[in-house]
């Protein structure tokens, strides 16, 4: 707040508080109070119409006399009873606010960490307002993310850049042998259930045999018994679409048609 925001809420505090009337008709003492307001509410706004804060309204909850709270009666409002009121608003202006993406160069993190905290400050200090991307999505819109969320990195599918991938291809070798024997036009054994190990879909299979999986580690390869669970899934779809596509269409039933009956005049 400035020194005009300062004399207008304490002008407002005097309507409340004969006190505060009092202090403020010796324009010297007036002018050190409002100095001494300035300084302490520097980084406190005014009025914030977008979030519902208005400092105003900090001092009349001060007056309001909250949970059992007399202080009013020994003495006026001061400085600290405002910011009383701002801290738990701005914590909550903070709370809802998602960083967004700095503009700077990445690879600059001087630049970078400085814009990210600037933007923070802005909102703390109430000249923006917080930045609410999860709030601009409804609910239909977070079931689709969560559902492609879900999908990072598992499936036959991949969604991360090719060159990622390859950069990450030696810290995961099952993985890589996947995309591999995919993309060389082999079916997806992990899509199967292995009938050996018991791993369920999307899981790699495991070693040994023991109850509970205790003391099993992973194979970077599927049992041949999944392969072939593959194959004769692939196989079966072929013939399936094979007998589609030699299966004549049947013929079109010819229905009756209903006309409605009289002479034409």
């Amino acid at each position: 707040m400035i020194d005009q925001h300062i004399a207008a809420l304490l002008a407002y505090a005097g309507r409340l508080d004969s006190r505060v009337r009092r202090s403020l008709a010796d324009p010297q003492q007036s002018a050190r109070t409002i100095a001494d307001w300035t300084a302490a509410l520097a980084d406190v706004p005014a009025t914030l119409p977008e979030t519902g804060w208005d400092a105003s309204q900090a001092v009349r909850r001060y007056y309001e006399q909250h949970g059992g709270d007399r202080s009013a009666q020994f003495r006026p409002v001061e400085p600290h009873d405002v910011l009383a009121g701002w801290a738990p608003h701005r914590a909550e202006l903070m709370n809802r606010h998602t960083d967004p993406v700095p503009s700077a160069d990445p690879d600059d993190p001087a630049a970078w960490r400085e814009e990210l905290l600037g933007t923070r400050a802005a909102v703390a200090t109430g000249h923006t307002p917080p930045a609410q991307y999860r709030a601009e999505i409804n609910a239909a819109g977070q079931k689709r993310l969560a559902a492609l969320v879900s999908g990072v990195g598992r499936g036959p599918r991949r969604y991360m850049p090719a060159e990622v991938a390859a950069q990450l291809a030696e810290h995961r070798p099952a993985r890589a042998a996947r995309e591999a024997a995919v993309a060389a036009g082999q079916p997806d054994a992990y899509a199967h259930k292995c009938g050996w190990c018991g791993a369920e879909p999307e899981q790699p299979c495991r070693t040994g045999y023991r109850r509970r999986g205790k003391g099993r580690s992973t194979r970077s390869t599927p049992h041949p018994c999944r392969i072939e669970a593959a194959l004769a899934a692939e196989q079966d779809e072929h013939d399936r679409l094979a007998r589609l596509m030699a299966t004549p269409p049947a013929p079109r039933e010819v229905r009756a048609r209903h006309t409605a009956g009289g002479l034409r005049r």
